[in-house]
């Protein structure tokens, strides 16, 4: 079956009673047995939930994962995921990622013993280089956040196991309709749900993929220790939102290309990065991994006053957080989503005034366009 097809058909046979069309939400906290020794087969929605376990069998099939288990957000997804190393251990990432990740292991693992070390996953030689004795895991984002850095995940996957380490991949920006780490040789893909799965900016959820068994039984152990499960509720929009992935993301990709290569000619602009534009560095890698460029772009103006001016002046694209949604949306990286980096990792990074990233949504290319002219003018 096609992916198309999967996601539009998500929890479609997920009522054999009655024969729903959508999946049914199991909003309890528990289940009642039907006496001692027997189980439905549901005990505690922490541990299962017939809609959450509907959602996981679909992403982990979207993924070809062996299982996936789902999270109240994406940071709790990536929890579950460090919660798999140990003091002592060292995790190698991308150093151009998203800055609530560095947080997460340098503010809350980081007192724990889990040490993060920062490299640029683009350069093999530079990932070679950076592993020791102590380094038991690497995870990489590509494209990058807010970089679009693109990285080869087939060369990383292979150094990963050459080396015992667990390899893993962030799909958030491109999805499993664009990219399949775990085909490519991942380990473990994290998605932030929130994002292109729901597609609505109106649901908080975390995934995590695991490719095969005895890695996926020991990743669910841990949602059921930890308890950051995703609601009922949550899980039947966010299986509502995979049912229009496809066509959300064919109009997001089509519109991004054309922006895209529109704000590359403009004058008012620097720089754009983005997969699906010629000379993009890495763009080779990408093709050969991807099936698309996705619609999330990153480009610069010619100075800081002039991105704050930019977003000031839009009508139609809003100023918010979060990415993947059918509303297009502008985020500034350096004082929103990487305020906590420290200053050395975001000038390295190239996160710095002039920067922004945009998250294109379905609506008119035109009507975009047009507000980033507007916008654009007199800068």
């Amino acid at each position: 079956m096609k992916d198309e097809t999967r996601v539009a058909q998500a929890g479609l046979h997920s009522d054999d009673q009655y024969g729903s069309v959508s999946a049914p939400i199991y909003q309890t906290a528990t289940f009642r047995h039907p006496g001692t020794g027997q189980s439905t087969g549901f005990d505690y929605t922490r541990t299962d939930n017939p809609t959450r376990r509907q959602l996981e069998r679909e992403v982990a099939a979207l993924e070809h994962g062996a299982d996936a288990t789902a999270y109240g957000s994406g940071m709790a997804a990536l929890t579950s995921v460090m919660l798999l190393f140990k003091s002592g251990d060292t995790l190698l990432l991308s150093e151009d990622l998203y800055g609530g990740t560095w947080r997460l292991v340098e503010q809350v693992f980081g007192p724990l013993g889990l040490k993060g070390k920062y490299v640029d996953t683009a350069d093999l030689a530079a990932v070679e280089a950076a592993v020791d004795p102590s380094v038991k895991g690497l995870l990489v984002e590509t494209p990058s956040n807010p970089g679009m850095r693109i990285s080869d995940l087939r060369a990383l996957s292979a150094l990963a196991r050459r080396h015992g380490l667990v390899c893993i991949a962030d799909n958030t920006f491109l999805s499993p309709l664009r990219q399949k780490p775990l085909d490519l040789g991942a380990d473990l893909v994290v998605h932030s749900g929130t994002k292109y799965l729901a597609g609505h900016n109106d649901t908080l959820c975390g995934l995590v993929v695991a490719r095969e068994p005895e890695l996926a039984a020991r990743v669910r152990t841990l949602q059921n220790s930890f308890g950051g499960t995703l609601g009922p509720l949550e899980c039947w929009l966010v299986l509502r939102g995979l049912k229009t992935l496809a066509v959300r993301l064919d109009r997001q990709e089509d519109n991004a290309q054309r922006l895209a290569a529109w704000l590359a000619a403009h004058p008012a602009v620097k720089a754009v990065h983005y997969p699906g534009l010629p000379g993009h560095p890495g763009k080779a890698v990408h093709n050969s991994q991807a099936t698309g460029p996705g619609a999330m772009i990153s480009f610069r103006t010619h100075s800081g006053p002039a991105a704050l001016k930019l977003i000031d002046g839009l009508k139609v694209i809003s100023y918010a957080e979060s990415l993947g949604g059918v509303e297009s949306l502008i985020t500034y990286p350096l004082t929103q989503t990487h305020a906590a980096l420290p200053e050395a990792l975001r000038l390295s990074t190239g996160v710095t005034g002039d920067l922004l990233r945009f998250s294109v949504g379905i609506e008119a290319f035109e009507d975009l366009r047009d507000d980033l002219e507007q916008a654009l003018r007199g800068l």
